[in-house]
């Protein structure tokens, strides 16, 4: 790899950093954006990447962020300033970059949505919008719109907690379907992009698991992964958002984004499958079998 191919990872959670360890075990050039210079920017240089201080928010520290660089991840986590980062990186960009490509992560929800939709919450608005606003901005520009994540905690402490209580999955789902995906597999997806992006300029990629399954039939694969009784009990939304949901302690932007999740899984808007994971790299996605099973100790305790 060149130093032209230097490769800017604005965000290196979940999705960005397991990019960010595939890049440089491919001695690919990383720099990455965090916000504090702390604990974790000391490890990530250890990794081989490259750490700035700034905020996606400030155009300031954006713009010496982006200088030499031809390829950027663009993620936020859940946050109200989502359009504000989205719209400061991709002026920044067109003023200051010379960029090759602009991964940008949005959500499987947004190819149900309209100019005019209001069933969905504030942040999968904004990832809407957001996506207006590159498209505008005549950018280099691949959206990774992902579905739930298998590495949700909906799917991993929530559920480990009443697997280890009394052998359920308790959600409110009711019915509805759904074909969660791993977040190695969405890294996959966005480090093949960034590695090589002139073939997917232009394109969206709606990433989910294998296969849609209702949720007995997810209970059904915990506990062939982890060799014992599964089985799904309905919660009603409201009870679950004030018993469970709200005892987390979210700010209240992401948890009205989690609470509406779970309505629209109810309301069945996430039976959806895609191949597009095995169609960019090459490899299916993980099933919920193997996740689980990956992670059998945690799931058991």
């Amino acid at each position: 790899m060149l130093a032209s191919d230097l490769v800017l990872i604005a965000n290196a959670g979940g999705v960005g950093r397991t990019v960010l360890e595939e890049l440089c075990a491919l001695d690919v050039p990383v720099r990455v954006m965090l916000r504090r210079d702390d604990d974790r920017a000391v490890e990530l240089r250890a990794l081989g990447a490259e750490v700035v201080i700034g905020d996606l928010t400030r155009p300031e520290t954006v713009a010496p962020a982006l200088a030499g660089v031809r390829r950027m991840y663009f993620a936020m986590p859940v946050s109200p300033d989502h359009l504000l980062a989205t719209a400061v990186v991709a002026s920044v960009a067109r003023e200051h970059g010379e960029l090759d490509a602009l991964v940008d992560m949005s959500q499987m929800t947004v190819s149900q949505m309209t100019a005019t939709s209001t069933a969905e919450s504030r942040q999968q608005r904004l990832h809407w919008l957001a996506e207006q606003v590159l498209n505008w901005s005549a950018l280099p520009v691949v959206h990774i719109r992902p579905t739930s994540f298998l590495d949700n905690p909906l799917f991993t402490s929530l559920a480990a907690q009443s697997i280890r209580k009394n052998g359920t999955i308790e959600l409110p789902f009711g019915t509805g379907r759904t074909s969660p995906v791993a977040v190695r597999d969405v890294a996959r997806v966005v480090s093949t992009v960034l590695r090589e992006p002139a073939p997917h300029i232009g394109q969206i990629y709606e990433l989910t698991g294998p296969r849609t399954v209702d949720m007995d039939e997810m209970a059904e694969e915990y506990a062939r992964a982890l060799g014992r009784p599964v089985s799904y009990v309905d919660v009603p939304l409201e009870q679950w958002r004030t018993e469970v949901l709200a005892k987390v302690g979210l700010p209240s932007h992401t948890e009205q984004h989690i609470a509406t999740m779970a309505r629209l899984h109810r309301e069945n808007r996430y039976d959806r499958a895609s191949d597009d994971v095995e169609r960019v790299t090459g490899t299916p996605a993980q099933t919920i079998e193997a996740f689980v099973a990956a992670r059998k100790d945690f799931y058991l305790g």
